[in-house]
């Protein structure tokens, strides 16, 4: 392709006018919103989440929460409504805040804040908090409002979940405490209640059930044997008229008398006559002779000494066995009273052990929740003290001494190297759609002659000034006219800023 340069240079030499004004119509506007875009300036603060002083395996924390969720929770409460509006009234953070609806202020702080969370693993927390404003002394005097906020909001949130944890369990070791003391209550009731038929003495009852047994056999056995003997004595007597050579048995008051002599003898001899405990054996020996006596004097109607006899002896078998039958009967109620606690021992053993079942259970949540307690306690303090996990600050707010933007240098340079570009893309575009002859090659192309000589197009003066007049006047415009109306929109109509903020969210385009 034979490209001919010096044809082209000559078309853009005669298109430079289209170059110079859109050049300088592009130069100018961006040079005028350079001048005039107002300073914005930034404010940054950044806050670390440090992890706890304490080792967990020694005082595990009380507040456990993700990074992340918990600085998520700190921004939401951060960037409330009502918290914002607060915020720019208190430090007049825009110019015109008075005039400014409740939405538009909550809207302008929250596009001038920006908010940067870390939470990667293995790498520290980071909040990294921006703010951008007028002035460089409110940027940073709402940094650090933020950052007052957010360390309050956590320590707050740290003791008020501590000091909630330690509620709850005081409430559950109160709750565990009475319902110990309410089986307490039950379980000593039940006892005081069976006090007869508890598990624990079953065993000594059941021993105490063979001594009665024992008891029962022999008292019967000497029934049986006292009936005997009533039996052969009656016989003897019916038959013979005698009652044998056999001397009469003694009496259990006769047995007692001569053992209360034995032992008055023995006292006697150690203690002198008138000694309390002599005098209180001789008194018990006369009460004991005029028994003894009643009992083997003869009735004095009695003719036949051996009836009498008989009568005595027999007197004695009836009251020996009248004495083991009422022993027989005691310990048969004894007995029947004794198996009837027994026989209630089994159901009052499952009763019994529900209810210690039940306050075993109890006993190990009352523990657990003591432990519990104990933890919550140690993990409220260290809250308090701030040796657990707590947001500091790394690196405070400060005053910027130059504002973070406009980069006025780059939109300049930017605008005029824009204003290049389009005025070469104008030329180029007017070129392309330009399907005039305009050289002898074009006229080959054409009609396939070759001429002999070309003259070119030769303006009149008037047409030469006619031209010349209106580059001078796009060239006044753009330069001047351009410039002058920026500067009108921007004092009387709209500052530019929120004018570009407004069109740039018309495109979906945040500055």
């Amino acid at each position: 392709m034979n490209f001919d340069l010096s044809f082209y240079f000559a078309v853009f030499l005669r298109r430079i006018h289209y170059f110079i004004i859109i050049t300088a119509l592009v130069s100018a506007t961006a040079i005028a919103a350079a001048f005039l875009l107002p300073s914005v300036y930034q404010a940054t603060s950044l806050l670390v989440l440090e992890s706890s002083t304490i080792p967990g395996a020694l005082a595990a924390p009380t507040v456990q929460a993700a990074a992340l969720e918990k600085l998520q929770l700190i921004e939401n409460k951060l960037m409330t409504r009502q918290n914002l509006i607060d915020i720019a009234n208190r430090l007049n953070v825009f110019k015109d805040i008075k005039k400014m609806t409740p939405d538009e202020v909550v809207k302008a702080m929250r596009q001038a804040t920006t908010i940067k969370k870390s939470a990667n693993k293995g790498e520290a927390t980071i909040m990294n908090l921006t703010f951008s404003a007028d002035t460089g002394r409110i940027a940073a005097a709402v940094v650090n409002e933020y950052v007052t906020q957010i360390l309050k909001e956590d320590v707050d949130q740290r003791t008020k979940s501590a000091e909630a944890t330690v509620d709850f369990f005081e409430q559950e070791v109160k709750r565990l405490s009475a319902e110990l003391d309410q089986l307490s209550a039950k379980i000593l009731d039940f006892q005081n209640k069976n006090s007869d038929a508890l598990p624990s003495t079953l065993a000594f009852r059941l021993s105490q059930q063979t001594t009665l047994q024992g008891k029962l056999d022999t008292a019967e056995q000497n029934i049986r044997q006292l009936q005997d003997q009533r039996e052969r004595l009656k016989a003897l007597y019916e038959s013979t008229g005698q009652v044998g050579n056999a001397v009469a048995p003694q009496t259990p008051e006769a047995k007692q008398l001569a053992a209360l002599n034995d032992q008055l003898r023995q006292t006697l001899a150690v203690l002198a006559p008138d000694h309390p405990k002599v005098k209180l054996l001789q008194v018990q020996i006369a009460q004991l002779e005029e028994i003894v006596k009643n009992q083997t004097a003869p009735p004095a109607d009695a003719a036949n000494p051996t009836a009498t006899m008989f009568d005595v002896q027999l007197a004695d078998i009836d009251s020996k066995i009248a004495l083991e039958t009422q022993n027989r009967d005691q310990i048969a109620e004894q007995m029947t009273a004794l198996q009837e606690t027994i026989d209630r021992t089994p159901a009052n053993q499952i009763a019994l052990d529900a209810l210690n079942r039940d306050y075993s259970n109890i006993q190990q949540q009352y523990n657990a929740a003591v432990g519990n307690l104990s933890k919550a306690s140690a993990g409220e303090r260290i809250e308090i003290l701030s040796k657990g996990e707590k947001l500091s600050v790394l690196d405070a707010a400060t005053v910027p001494n130059r504002p973070a933007k406009p980069n006025r240098p780059l939109i300049a340079v930017g605008g005029m190297a824009m204003g290049m570009f389009l005025g070469l893309g104008t030329i180029f575009l007017t070129e392309l759609l330009n399907r005039a002859v305009r050289r002898p090659k074009d006229i080959v192309s054409a009609f396939g002659i070759t001429p002999l000589v070309t003259i070119p197009y030769m303006r009149t003066p008037a047409e030469t000034l006619q031209r010349r007049s209106m580059f001078i006047g796009m060239m006044f415009m753009a330069v001047v006219g351009i410039p002058a109306m920026i500067y009108a929109v921007h004092v009387f109509y709209q500052p530019l800023d929120i004018l570009l903020d407004r069109v740039a969210r018309q495109f979906g385009i945040r500055l």
